[in-house]
């Protein structure tokens, strides 16, 4: 089918008011409360959950069962990295076909992305598996804390074809017109999560791995959802049988774009397991209790980041769609109105944490030297955290209009070039306080990188856009 022709099935097949078309004409405000506030809900729940599922296994099994839940960590950002490489790339992809109207092309790329989540859970997934132990040792496992560890990620890596393919599509549904869809599958895993946790952890004194069996069942409660959306006829972007299932074009421009994503993955991964070592090799405190209280912090940490991604998932079909069309005046709208919503997010999550440190690290556990460790983490951790919503939406922000490179520049400069030489040097002056300031200092600097690069790309952008229309490919 030529362009034009796609272009023309597009405006049959999406009339009204809920047609992603809506996404080039519609106020952008109005946009983002229509696509923000469904992926909002959906992260913040799914944080809560996490947050829920800590206190289970603190409170259910014990300080050393949080302590190895903490060491599971880099391999979650791991596991989950390559499955982000397809969830982001096709999302971002699928935003700009449709911004350029070629209804073709973004069928292809929900066919290819369920052919490369199944490939890449079967590959990562089991080589996981093989090599569990001495990753969880690399990590920072001890002989208290590798047995809640293994005993985790076990069940979450046989489960990785079902995570896979459930993040991979719900992304794809967000993207390609569907927000609120994709929020109730998101909320179905969640409540399924919930209701099962307490049933495995408790009732049937599965301990952790209770945790992970309840996260399965919710992931796949969710899949189920997502699948009868892209089987249904009714669905505008759906599985078609005649069109492409392996385009290595297609697939090409999935991980180029999803390799942003992936690399800060790979670098928090990285930035754990350091933090894990800097932690354990303090001397003042028990080095499993500061582990342990890190994973607090993080927790808390990520609820409000969480919502802040909420914002820029909301944000990313609203851009590529723009950018495709060339509509160059609502890209730059919506990233200003999107870097100020999330730096008002993290200014609360800052204010909420600063202000409640010991209730917000009881409910998690009741050692209380943990508590203690986690309070003046919280102190230190959030003394720029402020600044941290906006730099997340700016580096968002290169992804969803295609430009990966910016937003790996960005990420790996704040993971691994401000971070991980902090790491080396002041927790030798100030122990584990000095694990807390390396990650407060490395927030401030990448805050001011990530606005002076985004500003200097914007008015490249602008002339960019003078010169002439967006050209289609």
């Amino acid at each position: 089918m030529s362009v034009q022709n796609s272009e023309a099935a597009l405006e049959e097949k999406l009339p009204g008011k809920s047609s992603p078309m809506d996404l080039g004409t519609l106020p952008i405000s109005r946009l983002l409360l229509q696509y923000s506030i469904p992926a909002i809900i959906a992260c913040v729940i799914t944080s809560a959950y996490n947050i829920i599922d800590s206190i289970f296994i603190g409170r259910g099994v014990g300080a050393m069962a949080i302590a190895g839940l903490a060491i599971t960590f880099p391999l979650m950002n791991l596991v989950v990295g390559f499955c982000t490489i397809i969830a982001t790339g096709g999302s971002a992809i699928s935003s700009i076909f449709l911004g350029q109207r070629n209804i073709n092309l973004a069928t292809d790329v929900v066919n290819n992305v369920l052919t490369m989540c199944l490939i890449h859970s079967v590959v990562f997934g089991g080589l996981a598996i093989i090599f569990l132990d001495p990753i969880l040792i690399l990590f920072g496992a001890t002989p208290q804390t590798i047995g809640y560890a293994r005993e985790f990620m076990l069940v979450i890596l046989y489960g990785t074809p079902l995570s896979y393919i459930f993040i991979g599509l719900n992304n794809l549904m967000r993207a390609t017109g569907y927000p609120s869809k994709a929020m109730v599958s998101a909320l179905l895993s969640v409540a399924v999560n919930l209701v099962a946790a307490p049933v495995f952890i408790f009732l049937l004194d599965l301990g952790i791995k209770g945790a992970a069996l309840a996260t399965l069942c919710g992931q796949g409660a969710g899949l189920v959802w997502v699948l009868i959306h892209f089987f249904s006829k009714g669905s505008f972007i759906r599985f078609q049988r005649k069109r492409k299932w392996a385009v290595w074009g297609i697939m090409r421009r999935i991980y180029t774009i999803g390799l942003a994503p992936f690399l800060m993955n790979i670098t928090a991964c990285v930035v754990v397991v350091f933090l894990n070592k800097a932690l354990l090799g303090c001397t003042e405190v028990d080095g499993n209790l500061a582990v342990g209280a890190y994973g607090i912090i993080n927790r808390a940490a990520m609820f409000f980041a969480m919502v802040v991604f909420g914002v820029s998932q909301g944000m990313q079909p609203i851009l590529g769609f723009n950018y495709g069309a060339g509509q160059w005046d609502r890209v730059k709208k919506t990233l200003r109105i999107g870097a100020l919503v999330g730096a008002g997010v993290t200014v609360l999550g800052t204010l909420i944490v600063e202000i409640f440190p010991v209730q917000i690290s009881s409910m998690f556990t009741t050692d209380e030297q943990m508590i203690q460790i986690a309070k003046v983490g919280y102190r230190i951790c959030f003394m720029f955290f402020s600044l941290v919503g906006a730099q997340i939406v700016i580096q968002h922000y290169f992804q969803s209009i295609g430009r990966p490179a910016w937003s790996i520049f960005l990420s790996l400069t704040r993971q691994l070039i401000f971070l991980l030489p902090l790491l080396s040097i002041l927790p030798g002056y100030f122990g584990v306080e000095g694990v807390w300031l390396s990650m407060a200092i490395s927030d401030l600097v990448s805050f001011v990188l990530a606005v002076t690069v985004v500003t200097v790309m914007v008015r490249r952008g602008n002339r960019q856009f003078a010169a002439g229309p967006f050209p289609r490919g």
